[in-house]
């Protein structure tokens, strides 16, 4: 009787070690920051966001979301409307590398191993410099479930700082450097 207490002991303390290990490695991602710019933690709760569009690019595939208020911006028919995006909204886009599903009907293209993340924020006094807009860009590590902020190694480059994406969005400065479009529904 005390063997199998004693080993039902060590299998519960194993068990707690690798939770908790995983719940520390799942927080980590909130303590990382882009140099001069936007931390992983002022996007807390992204993964509940509403859904704006989905999108393939480049071989991955993403879907793009928003917090309250950019999806009440694009309800109110911002940026169609002439009007900016108001300060506080904000999105999130992630990426996949795709695969496909052989064994379900159709063989669907669905999310594979995550690629990375990508955010932004409307902040027209922070970014006053970069349309208002700040940018942040973290690779994502399967094999250690981690992320780091994006570098110049990086496919596409990143510059590593809040001002990463703007050289990109400058080409749509009168959507108020948003590509992405609000998928009718």
């Amino acid at each position: 009787m005390k063997r199998i207490t004693f080993s039902a002991i060590l299998i519960i303390a194993a068990v707690v070690a690798v939770l908790g290990g995983r719940a520390v490695s799942a927080e980590d991602k909130y303590t990382l920051q882009v140099p001069g710019g936007l931390a992983f933690s002022e996007f807390r709760g992204y993964e509940g966001w509403s859904v704006i569009a989905i999108s393939e690019n480049g071989g991955q595939i993403a879907v793009i979301m928003g917090n309250p208020a950019m999806i009440d911006a694009y309800n109110e028919g911002v940026p169609g409307n002439g009007k900016p995006f108001p300060d506080g909204a904000k999105m999130a886009k992630i990426h996949w590398i795709p695969k496909k599903q052989e064994t379900y009907p159709g063989q669907p293209t669905v999310p594979g191993t995550q690629h990375d993340v990508d955010f932004m924020v409307k902040d027209s006094k922070r970014f006053a410099d970069s349309g208002g807009w700040g940018y942040a860009e973290f690779e994502y590590n399967a094999a250690s479930e981690t992320f780091r902020p994006g570098n110049l190694n990086d496919e596409p480059p990143q510059a590593n700082d809040a001002k990463c994406g703007y050289a990109c969005h400058t080409i749509v400065q009168t959507k108020d450097y948003v590509f992405t479009e609000y998928g009718h529904r």
